[in-house]
């Protein structure tokens, strides 16, 4: 993995691959590379030295653009950026952090694809990248090989999810944990919640929403939920999403898909099994929500994450059949589905 680091750098934001894929077992390599090989300057006023020049970013597997101060936005690229971006090889994986997803606009990538970037740059995003399908309301959008994320943490989340993506659900939440953060948030969960926290622990859904979790395999209904948080379901409904910015049924899918996966991953267990663990009726309630989430069957997952085939030849294998991304990289891609849950509700 290689990250391109720009003048203006956040130095939290430009930490966080380092940080979590390092905090992974899988052996990553993250590389920092600037745009002419020399130092940057965060925003934050410090010098970073990279280890490499843009070179690098011929040999990456993947490209992580790092965010940089609003102030430092222009629309259109410079040339060091614009002769850097150029070295990326077609088929590699390109992920945006925060404002990083400027840079890809301005390249050409994000041209007919969904995206996201910081709640607060939306209106700048919208003026200047009018063609491209902004999200501001997520934290990450997975578009195949070209992934963008909200601000700050959300690149944590994202980091984590290609994780996921590369060595399964258990890979992903050992590196979550030492890191000390949530092992999953959903794609599609909202940037900014109103009020997080409630005033009154009495009033928060935190505790229905453990005792949901101990019990994925039950038909957890909205009424059942908010019977046991002593609220009305209406009630319920708005706290739950002023909390988590999910609806229930919405929640309850993503921790569903996410047990589904782990006993995928883990165990010998039938489809129908897993299906009933989890609380799908039948196996093809199940093979339905995850190829809506994920764009795969069961037994896909399940071989893909068992299989001793290493991360570079899967992106080997997968780039001589993926498009090129478009602008500047060569030719037009077509969109790919969002890999994560919809809300059903």
């Amino acid at each position: 993995m290689v990250v391109l680091a720009q003048n203006g750098a956040y130095p939290f934001e430009l930490g966080i691959p380092a940080r979590v894929f390092g905090a992974s077992d899988e052996a990553y390599e993250v590389v920092l590379c600037t745009p002419t090989g020399e130092a940057i300057t965060t925003n934050a006023g410090f010098d970073v030295l990279p280890a490499r020049g843009p070179d690098a970013l011929s040999e990456a597997d993947t490209v992580i653009v790092a965010p940089v101060d609003p102030a430092y936005l222009r629309p259109e690229l410079t040339d060091d950026v614009r002769a850097a971006l150029a070295m990326i090889r077609p088929g590699t994986r390109i992920v945006s952090i925060c404002t990083g997803g400027f840079t890809l606009a301005a390249a050409g990538i994000l041209t007919g694809r969904a995206a996201t970037t910081h709640w607060q740059c939306e209106p700048l995003f919208r003026k200047w990248y009018p063609q491209i399908e902004l999200d501001e309301n997520v934290l990450f959008v997975d578009n195949g090989d070209v992934l963008t994320s909200a601000g700050a943490a959300s690149g944590i989340d994202l980091c984590l999810h290609l994780i996921r993506l590369d060595h399964g659900v258990e890979a992903a939440t050992r590196a979550a944990r030492r890191c000390v953060v949530a092992p999953h948030r959903d794609g599609g969960q909202a940037q900014f919640i109103e009020r997080p926290v409630p005033d009154d622990p009495d009033t928060s859904t935190a505790s229905t929403r453990e005792w949901a979790l101990a019990r994925l395999a039950e038909p957890l209904t909205l009424s059942a939920l908010a019977r046991n948080a002593h609220m009305s379901e209406r009630t319920f409904a708005r706290r739950f999403r002023a909390e988590t910015g999910l609806a229930p049924r919405q929640w309850l899918t993503g921790q569903r898909l996410a047990l589904a996966r782990e006993l995928l991953e883990s165990t010998d267990l039938g489809i129908d099994a897993i299906a009933a663990a989890v609380g799908y009726a039948t196996a093809t309630s199940l093979r339905n929500h995850l190829g809506a989430a994920l764009g795969v069957s069961p037994l896909a997952y399940r071989h893909t994450f068992r299989s001793t085939e290493t991360r570079a030849g899967r992106l080997r294998a997968r780039a001589a059949t993926r498009p090129t991304v478009p602008g500047i990289l060569g030719a037009t891609a077509t969109n790919t589905v969002s890999d994560h849950p919809k809300e059903t509700s």
